[in-house]
């Protein structure tokens, strides 16, 4: 059902959990931060008529597009093949987010004493399949890691409040999974994890 904002598919993300929206090109993207404080871990695969392809959104070549550590409002997100693929069209939050940080895997929580923890990138097997061998670069959108006097890097609280959203236009077909990042043993996520939603329009 459609409502007024032109929202065609709304898909809530529970905290610790990952969900899969499928975008066409020329479709928007939302994701919203339902509760305040919560980081998402966001990746893009093109969908080919074969399904979901290895073409992926990738960190790397996006910074060396944009040369920005996150691209600005009207800035595209490229493949590892250097295709656009998301370009970001509206961003309501603070504007804090990462485009450096690997998403968190059963490794990283075995070294912080916690090895059998939910992760996002078992988030992100979850919503494509057991197929998924190398876990990309995501786009954490909502985190803040900023770079600090000597290179280091500081893990603050996420600074979104409830509602805040940011926005994406679908350069090509793909498949666009988001996780609700489970890390409670730092303080990215405030008080702890909590829901994300995806929003799709047309």
């Amino acid at each position: 059902m459609t409502d007024r904002s032109g929202t065609v598919l709304r898909t809530l993300v529970p905290a610790r959990t990952g969900r899969v929206v499928r975008v066409g090109r020329g479709d928007l993207v939302r994701v919203v931060d339902v509760e305040g404080q919560q980081v998402g871990d966001l990746f893009a695969y093109v969908v080919g008529p074969a399904g979901v392809t290895g073409e992926h959104l990738s960190a790397s070549h996006t910074r060396t597009s944009t040369s920005r550590l996150f691209p600005a409002i009207g800035e595209s997100f490229v493949t590892n093949h250097r295709r656009p693929i998301l370009t970001l069209v509206e961003d309501t939050s603070p504007g804090r987010h990462d485009l450096l940080i690997a998403a968190c895997d059963d490794a990283r929580y075995a070294a912080l004493g916690v090895p059998d923890h939910p992760s996002c990138a078992r988030n992100l097997r979850t919503a494509l399949g057991a197929g998924v061998e190398v876990v990309p670069q995501p786009v954490n959108v909502f985190m803040q890691v900023p770079v600090v006097a000597g290179d280091t890097l500081d893990w603050l609280p996420a600074t979104t409040a409830p509602g805040d959203s940011i926005t994406f236009r679908a350069e090509l077909d793909c498949a666009v999974v988001v996780s609700a990042c489970p890390q409670d043993l730092t303080v990215i996520n405030g008080n702890g994890p909590t829901d994300l939603a995806i929003e799709v329009l047309r």
